[in-house]
C-alpha cells in the first residue's frame, strides 16, 4: 500500500507538473504565434528598403543577382551590389543616401565632370513625350518635301511587306528568291534582325499599324535563347540592343527595357578579358568568346569594342545596374591610356595586354570607323558631362586632319585615306562617309568661331566628295570603295564597286541639312533616294547591286537590316520637320537608332 500511495501520490505529482508545463507550452506557443502573425502582416513594409526620396524597392525585385553576375562577368568584376530593374510603375527604385542624386533624362541635375559610376535615370519622367520625340503625324500634301516623305514611307512599306510576306522573324530577307537571308553574325537564323532593327523608324513614320506587327512579335517572342550559334558581339549591340533600347526611349514601354537587359546580360562574358577589352564573337549558349583569326592573329577590333558605349552605357542608367557602363568605362581607360602612334588608334588591340598590335593599321572607314563617331556622341548623350570622351574626340579629331586627309590632283576633292605605318592609301570607304555628320557635329559644338567655320567647312568638302561618289557612277548611287589615282577619281572602276544598301552617304547629308539649313542636302539625298528606288526596288524589297557602273550586272539578293534602320530613316528625316527626333535632344546610335539625351 504504502508503494501504491506513493506510487499514485508520485504520479498525481507528476500528472500536475505535466499541466503546468504543458499550460506553459501553451501560453508560449500562443505568444509566438502572435508575433509571427504580426511579423507575416508586416513583412511588406519590413521588407521594402524606403529611399530618402520615399522610393521603395523590394528585393524580390531583383532581376539580376549578386552570382548571376559573378557567373557571366567574374567575380571581381563585382564590385557592389547590383541594383534591380524594377518592372512595376508603382515602384519607384532606391535612390540610397550615400549615392549622389541620379540623373534623369530630363529634370535632375548632375553636376558637370566625368560620368559618375553609380548614376542611374528615372524612366517615369513627367517629360511629354510628344514633345521630346517632336512632329511624327503628318497629314500628307502637295508640298514638295511632303511627296518626298511619303515616298520615303511607301519603300519603307514595300521593304517591311517583302520580309513580312517572305522571311517574318528570320534575320533578313532576300527579295529576289523570296525567301530568309541569314548572317553567322546574329547567331541563329530565328534571330529577328529586321524587325528589331526597323520598329522605331515604323514608328517615327508614323506606320502604326506595322509598328504594333513589330511589338507584337518582339514581346511574345524574342528571346536571346534564340540565339543558338555564335553571334558577333558588336553587330548584335548595335542592331538588337540598340534597337531595343530606342523603342523604350521612344515609348517609354518596359518590355522593351527589359528585353534589352536580357540581350545586354547574354553578352557580358565577351568582356572577360584581362584587359576588359571584349573579343569579338560569342557562343551565348556556351559563353565562349573568341576574336577573328584574320583580324592580326586574333585581336580585338576598334570598330567593335570601341562602338558599344552609347548602348551599355544607356542600359545601365535606365536598369540601375551600373555593371554594364562599369564595362564600357573600363574600354575607355584602356584606349585612353594606350600607346597611340601620332595620336592615331590602329585598328587592332590585343584583349590579353590591352595595347595595340605593332603593324599599324588606321583607317576612319572600315575596322575603325564607328569608334570615333561614339566618342563625341558618348559626351553630347551625356549631356556635355562626359569629359574624357570630349578630350579623346578634339584629340584624334585633329590628328585625324593632320595626319589623314587628302585633296585630290584632278578636282581637289577631299578625302580620309587609310594609314599603314606611314604609308598613306588613297582611298575613301562609303563607310567613311558617315565622318560628314561627325564633323558637322563638331562644328556646332566649337566655341572659338574660326574653328566652327573651318569645321564646318572640312565638313561639306567631306560631303561632296561622298556626293562625287554617287554622281559619277552610271546608276548615280556611290561604290563600296572609292580611290584617288591616275585611273580613278572618286570612282572604283576595278574592284568594290557594288553597293549593299549603306546608309553613311544619305547620313552624312541628313546630318549636313539639319545643321546648316542648305536646301542642296535635301537635294542630294533626294537625287540618291530616287537611285536606290530605281536601280535596287525588285519585287518583293530591295536590293544591293553586283557593280555600280553597270545595273546590268545585277543584285545580291540581300535585303539588309540597316536598309530599313538606318538608310530609309535618315532620308525621311531630311523631308520631316526638324523637330522629329532633334539633334538637341537625341544622339543616333551606329544603327542610326536615337537616344534620348540624358539631363545633367
Amino acid at each position: 500500500m504504502k508503494f501504491s500511495q506513493s506510487s499514485s501520490r508520485g504520479c498525481a505529482m507528476q500528472t500536475v507538473r505535466f499541466n503546468r508545463q504543458a499550460v506553459l507550452a501553451l501560453v508560449g506557443c500562443f505568444v509566438l504565434t502572435l508575433c509571427l502573425i504580426g511579423y507575416i502582416s508586416s513583412g511588406d513594409e519590413r521588407s521594402t528598403v524606403v529611399s530618402d526620396r520615399g522610393y521603395a524597392v523590394r528585393p524580390a525585385a531583383y532581376q539580376i543577382t549578386q552570382k548571376a553576375v559573378e557567373d557571366v562577368a567574374g567575380v571581381d568584376a563585382v564590385k557592389e551590389p547590383i541594383i534591380p530593374v524594377v518592372r512595376r510603375p508603382e515602384i519607384k527604385p532606391e535612390v540610397k543616401e550615400d549615392v549622389p542624386e541620379p540623373p534623369k533624362e530630363v529634370g535632375v541635375k548632375l553636376d558637370a565632370g566625368e560620368v559618375k559610376d553609380d548614376v542611374s535615370a528615372d524612366d517615369n519622367s513627367d517629360v511629354n513625350l510628344d514633345d521630346l520625340i517632336g512632329k511624327r503625324h503628318y497629314v500628307d500634301g502637295a508640298d514638295e518635301n511632303d511627296k518626298r516623305r511619303q515616298k520615303v514611307k511607301e519603300m519603307m512599306l514595300h521593304a517591311w511587306n517583302g520580309y513580312k510576306n517572305y522571311s517574318w522573324g528570320a534575320n533578313e530577307l532576300r527579295p529576289i528568291a523570296k525567301t530568309a537571308n541569314s548572317q553567322n553574325i546574329f547567331g541563329g537564323n530565328q534571330m529577328p534582325a529586321t524587325i528589331i532593327d526597323a520598329a522605331d523608324t515604323l514608328f517615327i513614320m508614323d506606320l502604326m499599324d506595322e509598328y504594333r506587327e513589330a511589338h507584337d512579335y518582339i514581346k511574345a517572342n524574342f528571346t536571346m535563347t534564340k540565339a543558338t550559334g555564335t553571334l558577333s558581339v558588336f553587330e548584335t549591340t548595335i542592331r538588337f540592343l540598340g534597337g531595343l533600347l530606342s523603342l523604350y526611349g521612344l515609348t517609354r514601354e518596359q518590355i522593351y527595357l527589359e528585353k534589352a537587359k536580357e540581350v545586354g546580360e547574354a553578352l557580358l562574358p565577351a568582356f572577360k578579358t584581362p584587359s576588359g577589352v571584349p573579343k569579338s564573337n560569342l557562343d551565348v549558349q556556351r559563353k565562349y568568346a573568341s576574336n577573328y583569326g584574320w583580324a592580326n592573329g586574333g585581336s580585338s577590333i576598334l570598330a567593335e569594342f570601341g562602338s558599344l558605349h552609347l548602348e551599355f552605357t544607356y542600359l545601365s542608367r535606365m536598369t540601375k545596374v551600373p555593371l554594364f557602363e562599369k564595362k564600357v568605362k573600363k574600354i575607355r581607360d584602356v584606349l585612353d591610356k594606350a600607346e597611340k602612334p601620332d595620336g592615331l588608334y590602329p585598328n587592332y588591340m590585343s584583349p590579353d595586354s590591352g595595347k595595340f598590335v605593332q603593324t599599324y593599321h588606321m583607317s576612319v572607314g572600315a575596322l575603325g570607323d564607328s569608334f570615333y563617331e561614339y566618342l563625341i556622341k558618348s559626351w553630347l548623350m551625356s549631356n556635355k558631362t562626359d569629359i574624357q570622351a570630349k578630350k579623346m574626340y578634339w584629340d584624334v579629331s585633329e590628328a585625324i586632319v593632320n595626319k589623314m586627309l587628302g585633296k585630290s590632283e584632278k578636282s581637289g576633292l577631299t578625302y580620309t585615306a587609310e594609314l599603314r605605318g606611314t604609308n598613306k592609301e588613297h582611298k575613301m570607304g562609303h563607310l567613311a562617309c558617315f565622318v560628314v555628320g561627325m564633323f558637322g557635329l563638331q562644328a556646332v559644338n566649337e566655341i572659338d568661331a574660326e574653328k566652327k567655320a573651318k569645321t564646318m567647312n572640312l565638313a561639306e568638302e567631306l560631303g561632296k566628295t561622298c556626293h562625287e561618289s554617287y554622281i559619277r557612277s552610271e546608276t548615280h548611287i556611290g561604290p563600296e570603295m572609292f580611290y584617288f589615282n591616275a585611273n580613278d577619281e572618286a570612282t572604283s572602276r576595278r574592284a568594290e564597286n557594288g553597293y549593299i544598301l549603306r546608309p553613311e552617304v544619305i547620313e552624312g547629308f541628313f546630318y549636313l541639312w539639319r545643321l546648316t539649313g542648305k536646301t542642296m542636302y535635301r537635294d542630294w539625298v533626294w537625287d540618291a533616294v530616287q537611285a536606290i528606288d530605281k536601280y535596287c526596288r525588285v519585287d518583293a524589297g530591295f536590293a544591293g547591286l553586283q557593280n555600280v557602273y553597270d545595273p546590268n550586272r545585277g543584285h545580291d539578293d540581300v535585303q539588309q537590316s540597316f536598309f530599313l534602320a538606318e538608310t530609309l530613316k535618315y532620308a525621311y528625316l531630311t523631308f520631316a520637320d526638324i523637330s522629329l527626333i532633334s539633334l538637341d535632344q537625341w544622339v543616333f546610335n551606329t544603327e542610326a537608332h536615337p537616344f534620348p539625351v540624358l539631363s545633367r
